[in-house]
């Protein structure tokens, strides 16, 4: 995939990051492997655009975007992917082996951009972090020490989706939604579920994030996510005209 135009639709999220050493790692790994979209969350406020591991790897730094929500940083992906060892805790989502995961991805890269997210080195991705995923993917490693370093793990899914002898996609997706289209229809499908009393007037963040994974798991196309923006939108006229 180096050198391929939909190289440019690949883009990497660090959430929360900590040592800017390991940003110029995994920055350093994108150069490696052909891709140059870094964007991170709440980095911590160290100054890490001219970190010494980014070897050859300035040009990614110096272009690196930065947020302060997840939902900003892959608004434009219509499709999102969360990194994890997925041990020890109660996932709510599908988890794929790094193998079968980039297959998918390869294939979404086709037809619009691609969010991989990784989490911070402490703490990995939080619950509501996850909630923006449409799925999650895992590299294999030992039960004895699941866990990778940030920068390792970055150039091990990158080198994942570049490695020759995987089969290439040959048929033509239709529009994906992305991410922040699917996060209004979050928003007035919350809208509808509280007009009609189904949810309390303030519902809690972990119903939020329910909704919000409930969304994505739809996989709906661009023209089918305007069609059900279009239907809740009249469910609440007609809730608000006929009380």
């Amino acid at each position: 995939m180096a050198g391929n135009p939909v190289a440019s639709r690949l883009v990497v999220v660090l959430v929360s990051t900590r040592n800017p050493l390991n940003i110029g790692a995994a920055a350093r790994a994108m150069i490696n492997f052909g891709f140059k979209d870094l964007r991170l969350v709440n980095p911590y406020p160290v100054a890490f655009r001219n970190a010494k591991s980014a070897v050859g790897a300035s040009s990614v730094l110096k272009t690196a975007k930065e947020f302060t929500s997840v939902a900003e940083a892959v608004a434009g992906c219509s499709l999102v992917i969360g990194t994890t060892a997925g041990r020890n805790r109660k996932l709510d989502h599908e988890l794929r082996p790094l193998h079968a995961g980039a297959i998918l991805i390869r294939k979404k890269l086709r037809a619009g951009s691609v969010g991989i997210l990784f989490g911070s080195e402490k703490r990995g991705l939080s619950n509501h972090d996850l909630s923006y995923c449409h799925w999650l993917m895992r590299i294999p490693t030992l039960d004895e020490q699941p866990s990778m370093n940030l920068g390792q793990a970055v150039a091990v899914c990158l080198h994942e989706l570049v490695r020759p002898g995987r089969p290439a996609a040959t048929t033509v997706n239709r529009a994906t939604t992305r991410s922040a289209e699917m996060d209004r229809l979050t928003a007035v499908l919350l809208e509808v579920l509280k007009s009609s009393g189904y949810l309390k007037s303030v519902p809690s963040s972990l119903t939020e994030e329910k909704i919000r994974r409930l969304v994505r798991r739809l996989n709906l196309s661009a023209e089918d996510t305007e069609l059900w923006l279009g239907i809740f939108r009249q469910v609440q006229w007609k809730t608000r005209s006929d009380s």
